[in-house]
């Protein structure tokens, strides 16, 4: 079908107008990216992406991801536009308190947006995951007869994206891995935020996306004709290449004052709003959408209607010729979880001694088995982080269905990547590194949390116990930075049993982000109490490991490869003395106040808190009667071991604190 570019045209001017209302009603916004694409936006909203509005999360809809996400009245816009649930009077109250228009774009709070896209760059490592789920989505399911996916990944990034380094992680694995469902489309305007471009990137962009591996065509962004040329033949490119897209637009096209300028990047155009919405010959009416632009977006819907309907057909064809499928995919979407997961994991030998990424590992191959659309990656730390799904192959070009994912050394693009594949909510990601990297990675574990995402990350190497490595690799402060997000459950377990159970929670956790911190050294099994215990006790947080056998004195409380000390130091103390172990306070804190006093009953106010890290938050449980044992430094390169006794980490010290209280 030919574009009409007449009332495209027209539609990108009542977009325009729309940005413009929007930002100038809430004295707050970005005005560059919403007026210098609206002409993107009408030929992708108005003629070229498959989606249909009635069915936001369509299985087989083209994902559009807007990376620049300070540009979202762009996204509002054109959703409205497009006939999605997104009210006028909700464009109206753009960045107002408990709309559905925030500031940057929100995955659940409004339909249509496919990620939350906060921190510049973050998008485009979406994007990747995306693609990587659709390719993933293609090879198990798709079959001979019927093709149920072969949508595209669609991403609009600008120069602060494509400047952030989670993207050129992103980029140079999409490259790789050869993902030619993926589209990514460069708002190259000449400006930053703060100055014109220039001031800080002189590089040729599209040629080092050409070096990545990518397709690269360049084309003036607000032609709709040349720009829906490109687009088409990136769409239907045969090449095995991620496609990008160079489109050359003016920032802030529509307000002459500032266009072109970094000025327009933000508010500095609203000042000129009224007098230029009389120049691109809008009405006084605010908030204007013309019938002929409501007539022609009503119209699409309905043609929009046509491919969706044949591919209900097809699907439902598909469900029966191949039920078991059907229900894999059924149970991906749900995130649905076997109940017995915990008696997956078989139980370990009492007398075993080995570390919690080796048991991690152990636990995981028997969860894969049940959970066939669990995912596992490493940023190139297979060998260290022991979490390969060994019934399965790579992911690769060749192989779209392998489960295990080699990211490389790309800490903060894997972890952008996993938010992707589960924003994609088909398949369950997991990705591994060790814990030390977590700050690579923090801003989008973080954005993991806030979009309840059920990311698992498996970061081993949790304390000074790395020892030789020396202080760059011990992770001192990171367990407590983490605990600190909201959303995000930290579980640090104390021995193989532990480990099972702190998997298992972290597989049944499908409205929120778990981060399992596991050791390098080997630890004893804490065989004297049952297994079912310990694994239950994680799923609760904290419980009581060691139960006093007289009048309780004190509660020594631990977690991860303290919790043996604080056995160790019970024995010596005498039978008045209780331990707790606390795998996650996170996951402890949610449980209800008659199960929190009687793992830590108020009247004992002589508590010990032990763990190799940081000592700030153990407070809230030891209170100001108690004393936490922890590392308020930097670590050491030694032995492990001889690290930890230097450092305090150990049963005497335990012994000697509890008797200072008593």
């Amino acid at each position: 079908m030919a574009l009409d570019t007449e009332i495209l045209a027209r539609a990108a001017t009542e977009a325009r107008g729309l940005a413009m209302d929007a930002v100038q009603a809430a004295n707050s916004g970005h005005l560059g990216l919403p007026l210098g694409d609206a002409e993107i936006g009408a030929v992708l909203f108005g003629h070229a992406l498959r989606y249909y509005p009635d069915d936001p999360r369509w299985l087989n809809r083209d994902r559009f991801v807007l990376s620049a996400g300070h540009g979202s009245m762009f996204l509002y816009s054109w959703l409205h536009l497009a006939g999605y649930p997104i009210s006028l009077d909700e464009i109206r109250r753009f960045r107002q308190l408990h709309s559905i228009t925030p500031g940057h774009p929100e995955f659940r709070e409004t339909p249509g947006i496919e990620c939350t896209t906060g921190p510049l760059g973050q998008g485009v490592g979406n994007a990747v995951g995306l693609a990587v789920s659709g390719k993933m989505a293609e090879a198990h399911f798709n079959t001979a007869d019927h093709t149920i996916f072969d949508h595209k990944i669609v991403c609009l990034a600008g120069d602060g994206c494509l400047q952030e380094g989670v993207s050129a992680e992103a980029a140079a694995f999409a490259g790789h891995y050869k993902l030619d469902n993926l589209i990514l489309i460069y708002d190259s305007n000449l400006v930053t935020l703060d100055a014109m471009a220039e001031m800080s990137q002189s590089e040729n962009t599209a040629e080092r996306f050409a070096a990545y591996g990518f397709d690269v065509q360049e084309v003036d962004g607000q032609n709709m004709e040349a720009f829906l040329e490109v687009y088409e033949k990136a769409r239907s490119a045969k090449s095995g290449r991620p496609q990008f897209i160079v489109a050359h637009t003016l920032v802030g096209k529509g307000i002459p004052e500032v266009a072109g300028t970094n000025k327009a990047h933000g508010e500095a155009g609203v000042k000129f709003v009224d007098a230029d919405r009389k120049a691109l010959g809008l009405p006084d009416e605010k908030f204007y959408v013309s019938k002929e632009v409501r007539n022609y977006f009503a119209q699409h819907r309905q043609q929009l209607k046509t491919p969706y309907d044949a591919w209900q057909e097809t699907f439902a064809a598909w469900r029966k010729a191949n039920p078991e499928l059907a229900g894999l995919l059924d149970r991906g979407v749900s995130h649905e979880i076997p109940k017995d997961l915990l008696d997956k994991v078989p139980v370990f030998d009492p007398e075993s001694k080995i570390a919690t990424r080796k048991a991690g590992s152990e636990a995981l191959q028997p969860l894969a088995d049940a959970l066939p659309l669990l995912i596992g990656g490493s940023a190139d730390l297979y060998g260290s982080t022991l979490n390969y799904i060994k019934s399965d192959k790579d992911f690769n070009a060749q192989n779209r269905a392998g489960r295990n994912i080699r990211f490389g050394i790309r800490e903060h693009g894997m972890c952008a990547i996993l938010n992707g594949i589960a924003y994609d909510g088909i398949f369950r990601p997991s990705g591994a590194t060790f814990l030390v990297f977590a700050d690579y990675c923090r801003a989008s574990i973080r954005l993991a949390a806030l979009a309840k995402l059920p990311v698992i990350y498996i970061f081993t190497h949790d304390s000074v116990g790395v020892g030789e490595d020396g202080p760059t690799h011990e992770p001192i402060e990171t367990v407590s930075a983490l605990r600190l997000i909201p959303n995000l459950d930290v579980i640090r377990p104390g021995d193989p049993e532990e480990t099972a159970g702190a998997f298992v929670g972290a597989l049944e956790r499908t409205e929120g982000t778990t981060l399992l911190a596991l050791t390098r050294q080997n630890l004893p099994t804490i065989s004297q109490v049952p297994a079912e215990v310990r694994r239950n006790g994680v799923l609760k947080g904290a419980y009581v490991l060691v139960r006093e056998a007289a009048p309780l004195e004190a509660i020594i409380i631990a977690t991860g490869s303290e919790v043996q000390h604080a056995v160790a130091a019970a024995k010596q103390l005498g039978a008045g003395i209780r331990v707790v172990s606390a795998p996650s306070f996170e996951r402890f804190d949610r449980q209800d106040a008659a199960y929190r006093e009687e793992v830590l009953p108020s009247s004992c106010r002589k508590r010990v808190g032990i763990e190799a890290g940081a000592t700030g938050l153990w407070y809230k449980y030891v209170g100001l009667d108690g004393k936490p044992i922890g590392i308020d430094r930097f670590g050491l390169s030694a032995p492990g071991g001889s690290v930890m006794k230097e450092l305090g980490i150990t049963a005497e010290h335990v012994v000697e604190t509890v008797k200072s209280l008593l």
